[in-house]
């Protein structure tokens, strides 16, 4: 049986590679450049669940914003802001997102990179 390779997406903050899309969970592995970081966001259609690999930085969930912990565990359930921002070293994290995954359910709150949504 062949396993397709996990598809992969560079953005300006970092990449992800996704290794499962839309069966009982969506699996992902984000690296956030150091200095960079995604947008403040939230999702109508899923949750998030995160786990620190490596680095450094400051996660937000809600209106809480606190130092990345390596091996720690983070949630995000859906209509939650969140954002990860890198410190001085990349951030690796494994990502699981439970309910419908679409790229397109992203609601951009505040964006470095120019992609902000309508409030």
């Amino acid at each position: 049986m062949h396993t397709p390779p996990p598809y992969k997406e560079e953005r300006p903050w970092g990449s992800f590679e996704r290794f499962a899309n839309n069966e009982q969970v969506t699996v992902k592995l984000l690296t956030i450049k150091a200095g960079e970081a995604f947008s403040l966001q939230s999702h109508k259609m899923r949750d998030e669940f995160w786990r620190v690999i490596s680095g450094d930085g400051f996660i937000t969930l809600g209106e809480e914003r606190v130092p990345i912990v390596v091996g720690s565990d983070y949630s995000a359930p859906r209509g939650t802001k969140h954002r990860v921002e890198a410190g001085m070293t990349d951030v690796l994290m494994l990502e699981i997102g439970r309910g419908n995954f679409d790229e397109q359910d992203i609601i951009h709150f505040e964006d470095r990179y120019g992609r902000t949504d309508p409030q």
